[in-house]
């Protein structure tokens, strides 16, 4: 039959009809770590981390267990991948919500919520709970840290340096003062969270405690208000 003759897919107009009598276009890797990734914080912070398989996470993720070994070489890898996968999407979300701000005391709000509600994030709180009962596993807490909280610190510093250069505030340590900040708004609400099993705090509850967090930084560093 002529290629001019070849039956059409009523569901395939001309554009794709080239893609339409092909094999079908395959999902990018970087997609389907996403969705791996995805799937794997729902296991572990379900489950824990012993009792998640990578069978189970792959089944979870519409994915075959070939597909993700080739991607993702054992659990551990799975396990830091699902953290880094998670501070590098907060860390675009705090680029958006609060760089741009031109008033620094809504701009200190709006980083000091997305980092807050990260801390406080009930599958983040679920990953350090499951750490804790997971015997012999200082590697998970060490992958946690490294790639989650001491990032977001990080992340939360480099943006204090940014609005010290405009002008906005003076500190002697933006690092030393990323530090408190997040201790403010979000250590006593997590430790008793993960420690204590108390509820989290609701959303105008966190809400309430940046604000607050937010006053009590800015009469203390604001430049032009020492003295």
């Amino acid at each position: 039959m002529a290629e001019t003759d070849r039956p059409q897919d009523p569901n395939c107009d001309q554009s794709e009809d080239r893609r339409c009598r092909g094999r079908p276009q395959l999902r990018p890797d970087d997609e389907t770590r996403q969705i791996i990734y995805e799937a794997a914080r729902h296991q572990f912070a379900e489950s824990g981390y012993a009792a998640t398989s990578m069978e189970t996470v792959a089944r979870s993720a519409g994915v075959s267990t070939k597909t993700l070994y080739r991607l993702v070489p054992n659990k551990a890898a799975l396990f830091e991948g699902m953290v880094t996968d998670r501070l590098d999407r907060f860390l675009s979300e705090v680029n958006l919500r609060a760089i741009d701000c031109a008033e620094i005391d809504e701009a200190l709000y709006a980083a000091l919520l997305a980092c807050a509600s990260l801390s406080l994030d009930p599958e983040v709180i679920a990953l350090q709970r499951m750490i804790l009962q997971e015997t012999g596993k200082a590697d998970l807490a060490r992958t946690l840290y490294q790639n989650g909280m001491a990032r977001n610190a990080a992340a939360l510093a480099d943006w204090l340096r940014r609005q010290q250069k405009r002008g906005l505030i003076a500190c002697e340590d933006t690092d030393e003062a990323a530090g408190f900040l997040l201790g403010m708004v979000a250590f006593v609400p997590q430790r008793a969270a993960v420690f204590g099993g108390l509820p989290l705090p609701s959303k105008q509850q966190i809400e309430a405690r940046v604000r607050h967090c937010v006053a009590l930084f800015l009469r203390g560093c604001q430049a032009g208000a020492r003295g």
